[in-house]
């Protein structure tokens, strides 16, 4: 049964009110409760997941965990995916592209087409990740999510906990006003695995032929499809 949107921003209003003053560790823990055995963690394992994964293990809390392995990854994000797994003792559950789609998209397009046109690159990003996000959300009414406000413009004015009306489930964005700083020094301190990458300058770290390494003066979401020149750099799995 789908919910209609006003309906969807109205429990989410109320949530919100519960939530408001609390901070990540307790935010997490009252939602988890909330939706027990109907929460859902998705971790591509950047800082802001890994620090995510660490506060759902050390915390106990009844939270699936899955990731989306496109299938261009780097060789570093499948190391961190295996330290984590390692270090945490927890099941992390991988959703793939389907192989049909992949193989027509191929055939007609070419391996790299998404560096042709943003409507090919988008097509890309539909086919690897969200088709199989929507797979994974199913049967499911909490989605936590790593976003940080300070990530892009597009999303410094998200709301801690939002209604997803296109996927029918609740967003809790536990880490949203959480600065650089405030992650990396949390990262640190609980000696949490994190990509290597990050130290060399990916601080968005997504399929490996869309990504890059950006200067200390360039915006966060810069080294994503980095020849593109729209400043909207999104691939589908969050719409605002």
């Amino acid at each position: 049964m789908f919910i209609e949107n006003s309906e969807g921003l109205g429990k989410s209003k109320a949530l919100l009110e519960k939530i408001l003053n609390l901070d990540s560790i307790e935010g997490l823990s009252f939602l988890c409760n909330e939706f027990e055995n109907e929460t859902i963690f998705s971790t591509s394992f950047g800082l802001e997941d890994q620090a995510i994964t660490h506060i759902l293990s050390c915390e106990n809390l009844n939270t699936s965990i899955f990731t989306i392995d496109t299938g261009r990854l780097f060789s570093e994000t499948y190391t961190t995916w295996s330290n984590t797994i390692k270090r945490y003792s927890i099941a992390i559950k991988a959703y793939y592209p389907e192989a049909e789609m992949i193989q027509n998209w191929v055939e007609k397009n070419g391996p790299n087409a998404f560096y042709e046109s943003i409507e090919q690159r988008k097509s890309c990003c539909e086919i690897r990740k969200v088709v199989p996000l929507k797979k994974a959300l199913l049967g499911k009414k909490l989605w936590i999510t790593g976003l940080r406000a300070e990530q892009s413009m597009n999303r410094n004015n998200l709301s801690i906990l939002e209604w997803d009306n296109s996927n029918q489930i609740f967003k809790y964005h536990p880490l949203l006003n959480w600065t650089g700083e405030m992650l990396n020094a949390f990262i640190l301190k609980n000696n949490i695995p994190y990509n290597p990458l990050h130290d060399k300058g990916y601080v968005s770290i997504g399929c490996a032929p869309c990504t890059r390494a950006i200067k200390s003066n360039e915006d966060f979401r810069t080294g994503r499809w980095w020849w593109e020149k729209n400043t909207n750099k999104e691939c589908g799995l969050h719409k605002h």
